[in-house]
């Protein structure tokens, strides 16, 4: 019969064995993952394998066959801010007021220009005075931002363009975040003054 003392003794002398073999799996694990050209080493295959449905994919969950659904009333993307007065123009004018007033900073400018090239400068040209590529091919005139009376407007009736669109004009409210509409008012602003 083994006493006390000699069972400990077995014990310590077993703890680093079985430490060191803990330690050679948990290194062998780590080296699962990819390197280079090498795949990836599934142990847990329903890790890589989600039953999630593909983009376009049929899906028989709810009995129509479409994977790609609404989302549900009044639902909103993390960090997305709803433009407050979507229907009311005078309120918008009233309350909303331009963060970036009087900013002309090389960053505003800068940050304005590329966004106004990307969605503005095809009908209202470099310049801002109607005379983007679309000029003469689109069935309707397309406005100068330099006429007096856009110049007489407060920022927010810009702003208010920009985000809900206006004649055949769509909205960008939902394709370019608050504070680049904003940029963008002010590198108007910028384009009058030249």
């Amino acid at each position: 019969m083994e006493t006390k003392s000699t069972m400990e003794t077995k014990m310590s002398r077993l703890f680093p064995a079985v430490a060191s073999v803990g330690m050679a799996a948990m290194l062998a694990l780590a080296g699962c993952g990819p390197r280079g050209n090498s795949p990836n080493v599934e142990l847990i295959q329903d890790m890589m394998e989600q039953p999630a449905v593909q983009a376009q994919e049929a899906d028989d969950t709810w009995g129509d066959g479409m994977s790609a659904r609404v989302p549900p009333e009044h639902t909103q993307p993390l960090g997305f801010k709803p433009y407050r007065w979507p229907t009311d123009l005078d309120a918008a004018l009233r309350d909303n007021k331009n963060p970036l007033a009087g900013n002309f900073s090389d960053e505003v400018l800068l940050t304005g220009q590329n966004h106004y090239n990307t969605n503005c400068l095809v009908c209202h040209g470099v310049k801002a005075d109607g005379g983007g590529p679309l000029k003469g091919k689109y069935p309707l005139p397309i406005p100068t931002l330099l006429s007096d009376k856009i110049k007489n407007w407060p920022d927010a009736h810009i702003y208010h363009v920009i985000t809900m669109g206006q004649g055949t004009m769509g909205p960008y409210g939902s394709m370019v975040p608050e504070k680049v509409r904003w940029q963008v008012v002010n590198y108007i602003r910028h384009l009058q003054k030249q």
